[in-house]
């Protein structure tokens, strides 16, 4: 069973900058992150291709936040900057052996972590 393991959550005030980081078990092709808050769907905010050549961002967070990847470690990052109140919520690592398709569905990522929070503070 693959296994995704978040870490970098945290507080933090609203401009300031946080690092996630998600160790996978094995290698995957397509892997994103995702978000949710409580009483809401959970979207996504970004993906990134097997070669990490190609990333699509949800468009609040494009230019604020980056997605990476690093294939030896088998490890994904999102670095989020010029962080806002409405960033505050659960993160998910989230990845595939398929590869990564527009629309973005989160139907199509087979496994999960466990979430890590990210709290922004007005």
């Amino acid at each position: 069973q693959v296994q995704l393991v978040e870490s970098g959550g945290g507080s933090v005030e609203a401009g300031g900058s946080l690092r996630l980081s998600c160790q996978a078990s094995e290698s995957m092709r397509c892997m994103g992150w995702f978000r949710q808050v409580p009483g809401k769907e959970r979207e996504e905010v970004a993906i990134i291709a097997t070669r990490g050549d190609n990333t699509h961002y949800t468009a609040s967070v494009r230019g604020r936040f980056t997605i990476s990847r690093d294939n030896a470690k088998n490890t994904l990052s999102l670095q989020m900057n010029s962080l806002k109140s409405e960033d505050t919520a659960v993160y998910y690592c989230a990845a595939d052996r398929s590869t990564c398709r527009i629309p973005i569905k989160l139907d199509r990522f087979a496994f999960w972590g466990q979430g890590t929070q990210v709290t922004v503070s007005s």
